[in-house]
């Protein structure tokens, strides 16, 4: 078994004598520093019993030495380089477990959090602004629009996302059906599931669902190309030829993403509908004919438009929030990974707190 670090002490003349058994390294050092911090003055550090040291080992012995003015004896020749590569360190700091309450911590930890927050909202709407007026100087100079990039990013936020999405969306609505059943069983209502299926596949789910799954691909996609872009210093080079890349990289994005959104919000509603529809005709023996006449009762125009409304402004958001956090990249290829994160996480955050304000919203208009 490998002997944990320890010492003995004994009294001398200019002081404790400390003799250091066992390992003096990190994975053995234990409650070694504290006891040691417990001591009176120590005049002399033996490192003669000790079986191997580290550098953290030869840091404590250092640390010891500088504070008490002691002498150090009896070190090996692994332990002499060790020390001689430390002799300069004569730091009176020491780290020391913070020892507030957990309450204020915690409050200080929140503060932080809600102060980082507050900066990310700034930046995501100064950086739309930067966009529209970027927009605004390419419509007023007449120049063409990137319609190649954008029919590009088509194909990746859009036709590449059919599958999943569907397939999610299907699952969901079956989902929704099963649950709705359950509870309304209870009380002979189980028709009244193609309502529950129908109106929250439209209005809420269906799109909500999407720009949840869009964030995840899409936005994560455009933080992760344009994060590249930066520590290739590609966009650097394009400010040095005259391209703007607000124009050349953002807008095609944001512009894809805001286009195909109402496309995959209805497709994925359908979806839904279809699952549920599914699940209405195995489990509750509701004929596809009669659920589809159901649901052209129950769904009023007004679902429909709200999510067309909506879907746009969820394809905005994720697409700035993406292109901003790939922006924000400056220093290395681990800064991607986490803006990357960021921007998912940012996109869905806000996807989420829009849709309740959006449901706030139509509500006091009486579309409900």
């Amino acid at each position: 078994m490998v002997a944990r670090a320890d010492f003995e002490q004994s009294e001398g003349a200019n002081g404790t004598a400390v003799r250091f058994t066992g390992r003096l390294t990190l994975a053995r050092l234990g409650d070694l520093p504290a006891r040691l911090d417990a001591l009176g003055p120590i005049g002399t550090l033996d490192l003669s019993a000790l079986e191997r040291i580290d550098t953290v080992g030869a840091w404590i012995v250092t640390r010891t030495a500088n504070e008490h003015g002691a002498t150090i004896v009896g070190a090996s020749e692994e332990a002499k380089r060790l020390l001689e590569a430390l002799a300069s360190d004569k730091s009176e700091y020491r780290v020391h477990r913070d020892r507030r309450p957990a309450w204020m911590r915690m409050l200080e930890q929140v503060g932080s959090a809600s102060v980082a927050v507050w900066r990310e909202l700034i930046g995501i709407v100064g950086f739309f602004g930067a966009m529209v007026v970027a927009l605004a100087i390419q419509i007023r100079a007449r120049r063409r629009f990137r319609w190649n990039a954008v029919v590009t990013r088509f194909q990746t936020v859009g036709v590449d996302a059919l599958p999943i999405i569907g397939l999610m969306s299907f699952l969901i609505g079956i989902v929704i059906a099963q649950q709705g059943a359950v509870q309304l069983k209870q009380f002979g209502l189980e028709v009244f599931t193609i309502n529950l299926v129908g109106r929250a596949s439209i209005r809420e789910l269906g799109l909500l669902m999407t720009a949840i799954m869009v964030a995840g691909r899409s936005g994560s996609a455009f933080a992760a190309q344009i994060g590249t872009m930066k520590l290739t210093e590609e966009i650097d080079a394009m400010r040095t030829i005259g391209v703007s890349p607000m124009e050349a990289i953002v807008l095609p994005r944001v512009a894809a993403s805001t286009i195909t959104m109402p496309l995959l919000g209805f497709y994925a509603s359908l979806c839904a509908i279809a699952g549920g529809g599914l699940f209405c005709w195995v489990g509750l023996e509701i004929p596809p004919l009669t659920y589809i006449q159901r649901l052209r009762e129950i769904i009023p125009m007004t679902d429909f438009w709200i999510m067309l409304i909506k879907a746009p402004v969820y394809g905005i958001l994720i697409g700035v929030t993406g292109c901003y956090e790939g922006m924000q990249v400056r220093q290395n290829a681990e800064e991607v990974g986490r803006r990357t994160t960021s921007a998912v996480v940012a996109a869905i955050f806000l996807v989420i707190v829009l849709d309740a304000m959006f449901a706030v919203f139509f509500s006091s208009l009486g579309w409900n």
